[in-house]
């Protein structure tokens, strides 16, 4: 990501903090803008050149879009465009991530990141699911048509909303790297770190308090569990959160103590 995605990303979040009635419709339209946008090389062109001046690039997004949306979509979308953005697909990027944050306060009460990432792992755990939803073959549509049944009735409207979309536009991006990425901006929309802990068993309520309290405590924010269970890990856990990994995992100790004894 290049300094000046970076400096838009953090104006178009400021500006999505700020507005007011963002809702579930507002989400939909943003992702349905970015997807437009991915769509069109002349239009993500128009948009994200900087040659352009900023008022030129709003008056592109509200001449195409602005009868389209709501005034709240119209206005962060106007945000985005007038920032500075490293490539047109940074600026597509900025606009899908702010649907997915869009999504995440719209359904504030909802699960989001534990639903997101129990389908994540329905796909790493099924090879020829990831294949159907990852494979250039087969229309975007129908893809995402998939994804509703396998999740009608089991998520909220807001998972459903993000899952659907992201399926429906990967521009050449991994599934799960998409489920990944939207569930870490849900949580940092919520104030919240994400953390992946890999167990030899189910965790108890007790002790996910525990492992939650004291993940907070080291990283000074609130930090919510995604537990993956693995029986080869033996005992203990092995816990990432972004690029950290703390493993105290049996199997962990007892590789280090053969690599020892082998030294």
């Amino acid at each position: 990501m290049g300094s000046a995605t970076t400096q838009a990303l953090a104006a178009t979040t400021t500006a999505f903090d700020a507005a007011s009635g963002v809702d579930l419709d507002v989400a939909r339209e943003l992702f349905a803008v970015a997807r437009a946008v991915g769509d069109s090389p002349q239009l993500s062109g128009a948009l994200a050149d900087s040659a352009a001046s900023a008022e030129a690039r709003r008056k592109v997004v509200f001449d195409v879009f602005g009868r389209a949306v709501k005034p709240v979509t119209a206005s962060l979308l106007a945000t985005a465009v007038a920032q500075r953005w490293s490539s047109a697909d940074d600026l597509v990027d900025g606009i899908e991530e702010l649907a997915v944050r869009a999504a995440a306060v719209a359904d504030a009460d909802a699960d989001v990141e534990a639903e997101l990432f129990a389908f994540s792992r329905t796909v790493a755990d099924n090879p020829e699911l990831e294949l159907a939803l990852g494979s250039r073959l087969g229309g975007s549509d129908a893809k995402g048509t998939l994804v509703e049944s396998l999740l009608e009735g089991r998520v909220s409207a807001a998972t459903m909303l993000i899952a659907v979309s992201l399926i429906r536009q990967p521009r050449e991006r991994r599934v799960r790297q998409l489920l990944s990425r939207a569930t870490k901006l849900v949580a940092d929309q919520r104030g919240r770190a994400v953390a992946t802990v890999v167990a030899a068993a189910p965790l108890s309520a007790a002790q996910r308090e525990r492992l939650s309290a004291a993940l907070s405590k080291r990283y000074g924010t609130k930090v919510s569990l995604n537990t993956v269970v693995d029986p080869t890990v033996v005992g203990g856990v092995r816990v990432q959160i972004a690029d950290d990994v703390i493993d105290a995992s049996v199997s962990s100790r007892l590789a280090d103590l053969r690599q020892r004894l082998a030294g």
